[in-house]
Formats: C-alpha cells, sequence, structure tokens
C-alpha cells in the first residue's frame, strides 16, 4: 500500500489517540485539522470503547475532505478498523502492519497491545513482525513515522500506570529501525508526554490532538 502527494515541503499532521467513541471530541479534532490546514490526521488506535460503536468516528474527517491513518487499539480489533478504513475509501488507510508515503515521509504502523484486552492480546513477536513489514516498504526514504498504540518498554510513559506495561517489541523496533517520530497512545494519564529513545522522538498524543510538523 502506498500514498503519494507531489507537493514538496514540510508534512503537517494532527495526531491523536484514545478517542473511545467520542463522537463530540471527534467533531473538534477534524474542526482543528481542518482550522489548523494540517495534510495528515493520524489515529493511534481505541477509536472505541470496547467496539461499543464506530458511529461519526470518521465520518467528520472525511467530511472535511481529511486524509486519515488509523490502526486499531486494544478496543477494537483489525477486522474493525479494516471495515473503517474501507467504509471511508479513499480518506482513510489502516496501516496495521503496512505503511503509506506522503511527501517524502514513510509511515508505518501497528497496532493493538501485547499485554491488555478487551480484544485478544498479540505477542511480542508479531507486533515487531508487524512494525518491520511495514517499515520494509518505506525504509529507503530519509524521513519516517512510526505510529503504535502501545508505548515502549523502559519509558517515561510506562511510569505513568501501574497496570499497563509497555511492550518490548515496540521499543526493539524504535531501537532498530531508528524513525524520526512515535506516535502512541494507550496511557491516558501520560497524554503529551515526549521523551526520546536515541534519535527517535517519542510522542504520547493522548485525546485532545497534537499537531506535528516533520
Amino acid at each position: 500500500m502506498a500514498e503519494k502527494k507531489q507537493t514538496e515541503g514540510p508534512l503537517k499532521i494532527l495526531a491523536a489517540s484514545d478517542i473511545h467513541g467520542d463522537t463530540d471530541l471527534v467533531k473538534k479534532l477534524a474542526d482543528q485539522a481542518e482550522k489548523e490546514d494540517v495534510d495528515l490526521v493520524v489515529l493511534c488506535g481505541d477509536l472505541t470503547f470496547g467496539e461499543a460503536s464506530t458511529d461519526n468516528i470518521i465520518g467528520p474527517f472525511a467530511q472535511k475532505h481529511k486524509k486519515v491513518l488509523i490502526i486499531p487499539g486494544n478496543h477494537e480489533s483489525v477486522a474493525t478498523a479494516d471495515f473503517l478504513a474501507e467504509l471511508y475509501d479513499p480518506h482513510v488507510r489502516n496501516i496495521h502492519g503496512y505503511s503509506v508515503k506522503y511527501k517524502d515521509v514513510g509511515i508505518f504502523g501497528a497496532g493493538g497491545a501485547t499485554n491488555v484486552g478487551p480484544t485478544p492480546p498479540m505477542s511480542e513477536k508479531e507486533m515487531y513482525g508487524l512494525l518491520k513489514k511495514g517499515f520494509d516498504k518505506i525504509k529507503y526514504l530519509k524521513k519516517l513515522i512510526m505510529v503504535t498504540h502501545i508505548h515502549p518498554t523502559d519509558t517515561k510513559i510506562e511510569k505513568f500506570s501501574k497496570f499497563v506495561p509497555g511492550s518490548d517489541a515496540v521499543r526493539k523496533a524504535v531501537e532498530t529501525f531508528k524513525p524520526d517520530l512515535l506516535l502512541c497512545g494507550h496511557v491516558h494519564e501520560a497524554e503529551g508526554l515526549e521523551e526520546k529513545i536515541g534519535k527517535t522522538r517519542v510522542i504520547n498524543v493522548g485525546r485532545k490532538g497534537k499537531i506535528i510538523t516533520i
């Protein structure tokens, strides 16, 4: 899967996570995406709360003709993310195990979690394999963004939760692939927290969203 934009210059992103079916929040984020004139919206999982409803989670962005990249969190399945991508095609792409190219930036990702439900957790091996699969397609690009729901182990983010540890696979992927950015969510208490692993800027983008330019 690949998508290209011919225009050059920085890529401006609105990234958010853990929306959990909050349609009022989605409308605010869509308005922000339009006001800030972002090139791309990235949603880092937990779009729903236990897959209770997908209504109006993506629609407000599509109505404003915004390109959206999504991954599943631990509250929805890959099938649900695929359903949303198909429903709002061509505005939406599910990059779980895949990659895309916008301007000169490669973006790859994997959703879900390795240690918590309610959807069945995946293994660390599977998580790393999905991230590597996406990375391999765009590794030739000079600028890379990795998108996950769960955070890496041994980070400040991990210390904000006593019951949600990070992922060893995500940590390994950051250290091996060395993306410029890792966008993640999952730990609500760590919203907006930034730190670095080597050269990689790690951001828990949170519910309120964060504007990022690369």
